[in-house]
């Protein structure tokens, strides 16, 4: 499908903290990329005009952090489901990791997540290459054909880098490409046989825990690896107040290290496990209200620099299980920007600006991908969404196959209105 010649954006609210932009007007697409965008705009012969009043026109959304499940496990998701769902949720870009089934640790894996993420017509789809040949940890896959391929980061994720010399080594091979480690920080032996987060509620609940320190010792080991080797550490799902103090103190020190968040570890406790609930089952798990609070405010001042949702898909089967024998994990696409708004936004934690350079910007700087902003000249993808719009979740009605999500029935502030990609709508919100 191509895009249409014209797209008017009329009398939205235009915010883009990239380049210091918030006020009300109107923004034009001309083939495929942002013309102008700011004061009042005539309506070009033939241009589609999509009516933007009382909602925000920012930058389109980019999750660094989801699970596609393709290839492997087309039952839970697929990359058309998830590219569908992401359009849905305001992201026009995301990012897959590479824990599929085979692993996507080479060119051609790659290249198979590129090709499927384009026939789904819907929000970009970036691969990560994995850093270890089957995610085993034990030898580097090949890094420079997968960048070549298309890949934009490398990690194990769903599986720490337990090795601190293959660590080290993935850090100065990817220095040479100029791309991210995304790192799961674990120490596996901390961790082994926990369900949840260590403390007074597992302790009642009677299911083993999971200390902070499990996340911790890792994080700081991959800091400080990055300062020896010079190489971009991306710390991922950062959850304790403990991780926050150490990420400040490597860039305090200019130590390339980036991390990011997930909406849930900024909404919800450890006490959400309350009655085994399995949909609040996850890995890192959810902590003290404490470590809500620091991770809440590392978001505020930069100290974590992205949002990104950790969107991970399971069969309903699977979640219905014991406690200790379901999988980790929830979905998240098509609720991370309303979680933000009404825990952070609307409780005055962050801005709305702060909220979008968290969820657009910053993900297209340290990713190095395009869109990111409303520049002219820019790709058209663009996000149009109602920050004040009341709802409430219901996971049947969502366009990824998961259903495993803590928020079900809880009413949610905030809702994507449209979804620009290229200057081609890929989803608008009916009624």
């Amino acid at each position: 499908m191509t895009a249409p010649r014209d797209v008017l954006l009329k009398g939205g609210r235009l915010l883009d903290p990239s380049l210091n932009l918030d006020g009300i007007g109107d923004l034009l697409v001309r083939d495929g990329k942002i013309e102008s965008a700011g004061g009042t705009i005539g309506t070009p012969d033939g241009a589609t005009v999509i009516d933007c009043a009382g909602q925000v026109v920012s930058p389109g959304f980019i999750d660094v952090h989801c699970h596609l499940r393709e290839p492997g496990r087309e039952d839970v998701e697929t990359i058309l489901s998830g590219a569908r769902a992401a359009a849905a949720g305001g992201f026009t870009a995301v990012c897959a990791m590479p824990n599929t089934d085979p692993v996507t640790d080479n060119q051609a894996a790659v290249g198979f997540v590129l090709k499927q993420g384009r026939a789904a017509n819907a929000a970009r789809v970036y691969p990560i290459g994995a850093i270890s040949i089957g995610q085993k940890g034990e030898r580097l896959a090949e890094f420079g054909e997968m960048v070549g391929a298309g890949a934009v980061a490398v990690s194990d994720d769903g599986k720490p880098v337990v090795s601190a010399h293959l660590m080290r080594t993935a850090l100065e091979y990817a220095r040479t490409f100029g791309i991210p480690v995304a790192d799961h920080c674990e120490e596996p032996t901390l961790a082994a046989g926990g369900d949840m987060n260590e403390g007074f509620v597992s302790a009642r609940l009677g299911l083993k825990g999971i200390p902070a320190e499990a996340e911790e010792i890792m994080a700081i080991r991959d800091i400080l690896l990055a300062r020896l080797t010079g190489g971009h550490v991306h710390l991922c799902h950062m959850s304790t107040k403990g991780s926050v103090e150490l990420i400040r103190w490597g860039k305090e020190r200019g130590i390339p290290v980036t991390a990011e968040a997930c909406p849930h570890h900024l909404s919800l406790t450890e006490e959400e496990v309350d009655g085994y609930n399995t949909n609040a089952k996850m890995n890192p798990p959810l902590r003290s209200l404490a470590d809500v609070e620091a991770v809440q405010q590392a978001v505020k001042d930069g100290t974590i620099d992205v949002i990104a949702t950790d969107h991970a898909p399971h069969h309903n089967d699977d979640k219905q299980r014991e406690f200790n024998d379901a999988p980790n994990g929830i979905i998240g696409l098509e609720t991370a920007l309303a979680v933000n708004i009404t825990w952070l936004v609307q409780s005055k934690i962050i801005s709305l600006a702060t909220l979008i350079d968290r969820m657009a910007c910053a993900p297209a700087r340290i990713f190095g991908l395009p869109g990111g902003t409303l520049r002219r000249g820019a790709l058209a993808d663009i996000t149009v969404f109602d920050p004040a719009l009341a709802w409430t979740v219901d996971p049947a009605a969502f366009l990824t196959k998961g259903r495993n999500t803590p928020y079900g029935g809880k009413t949610l502030f905030g809702r994507v209105g449209c979804t620009l990609v290229d200057g081609r709508v890929v989803y608008q919100r009916m009624g």
